[in-house]
């Protein structure tokens, strides 16, 4: 099998998943192309220290990396790492994100062909001070000039590109989900929830996420509802974790972090709605999934978040239009029948993996021969 159908992955800590939407998206793109016929490698993030070794998980290569630094900075010699070893050999990679994009010089130089997928516009996200934003900005750069294709998962992210490259550069592809069709009623039970008597909100509790703006226009009187509100909120060393906390009335409940696929598809099928504060990024993981489980969605009014959730959602741009919004879905159940209906048929229409996989591979086989 030649050159022109191996890829090799980079830009994650593994699969199968166990972190977020990239490490999810690899791990349903890389046994698809090997399915097609394809020779797929994929670099994994190992703590510690010792030799990198080697295993295959469902026909995909692994490459285990150990590192033993932790947090960022440990991720970014990862990173470096595994640009040094998917060098080494001619062949195509495929970097997930752009944080690290500055490391792709090596693969230029090299003439090894690089598809990027350049994710959401970390620089402009709240959360980091001056010095990270520094880094993603000139990271955003880099990946605009050495790759050879880019990747946009949402139109605003492809136009936020087209600003800085020519527009056939870059490939417009979506974020997939599963539509779910039918999911236990246990896994919501035993998080103290009544099926169809909550709403869902699933985000990292960051301000960019609208997060304290949701819980406070949901707690702003008796709903009869609950919120169920998933990501980790570290009170003790948050001043904005405090303060969606002591936002919450007691119709809110915190479900911390949860990561077993099987407990967030049943809630998500289970739920009345979905809350989305998104406001930085392109097509959000989140939201498409929310879609796939046929959720009524309010979400922030942006240009991503529109695009991804279509007419039949409602959006808010701060505390009084979310309450506003939340207020009006609850006292029609005609309407609410109709956003469910609304959101099945744009997932259907756009984000459902076999079009989203089909379109990756037919990109990967097209910038295999590119070094341009």
């Amino acid at each position: 099998m030649g050159a022109a159908r191996a890829v090799r992955i980079v830009g994650i800590r593994g699969v199968p998943a166990a972190h977020g939407g990239f490490e999810t998206f690899a791990e349903r793109l890389a046994p698809y192309l090997v399915d097609r016929g394809w020779r797929v490698t994929v670099y994994c993030q190992e703590d510690g220290e010792g030799p990198l070794f080697e295993d295959e998980w469902r026909g995909v290569r692994r490459i285990h990396i150990p590192v033993k630094v932790a947090g960022a900075a440990g991720t970014v010699l990862f990173d470096w790492y595994c640009t040094v070893h998917a060098a080494r050999t001619p062949g195509l990679v495929l970097t997930l994100g752009y944080n690290t994009a500055a490391f792709s010089v090596v693969y230029r130089a090299r003439r090894i062909p690089n598809v990027i997928n350049m994710d959401g516009i970390e620089w402009r996200r709240q959360k980091w001070g001056a010095v990270a934003k520094s880094w993603f900005w000139a990271n955003d750069w880099a990946g605009c000039w050495l790759g050879n294709r880019l990747v946009a998962d949402n139109p605003g992210i492809e136009d936020h590109l087209r600003s800085r490259v020519r527009g056939s550069k870059i490939t417009m592809i979506p974020y997939g989900a599963d539509e779910l069709r039918d999911e236990p009623e246990q896994p919501v039970r035993q998080l103290g929830l009544v099926p169809g008597r909550y709403w869902t909100v699933i985000a990292r509790p960051e301000p960019e996420n609208s997060l304290l703006e949701i819980v406070s226009a949901f707690s702003r009187h008796p709903r009869g509802v609950q919120l169920a509100v998933l990501g980790n909120y570290d009170a003790e060393h948050s001043a904005y974790h405090r303060a969606v906390r002591a936002a919450a009335s007691n119709e809110v409940l915190f479900l911390g972090a949860i990561y077993d696929t099987r407990v967030v598809h049943a809630l998500r099928f289970h739920a009345a709605g979905y809350l989305h504060g998104h406001r930085v990024g392109g097509t959000n993981p989140s939201l498409v999934e929310a879609l796939g489980a046929a959720n009524p969605v309010i979400a922030h009014d942006n240009v991503y978040n529109r695009w991804v959730a279509g007419d039949s959602a409602l959006y808010f741009l701060d505390q009084q239009g979310c309450a506003a919004a939340i207020e009006s879905v609850m006292s029609d159940p005609a309407r609410t029948q109709a956003m469910r209906q609304g959101s099945l048929a744009r997932f259907r229409q756009t984000f459902q993996w076999p079009q989203v996989l089909g379109q990756y591979e037919s990109l990967l086989g097209t910038a295999s021969g590119s070094t341009r």
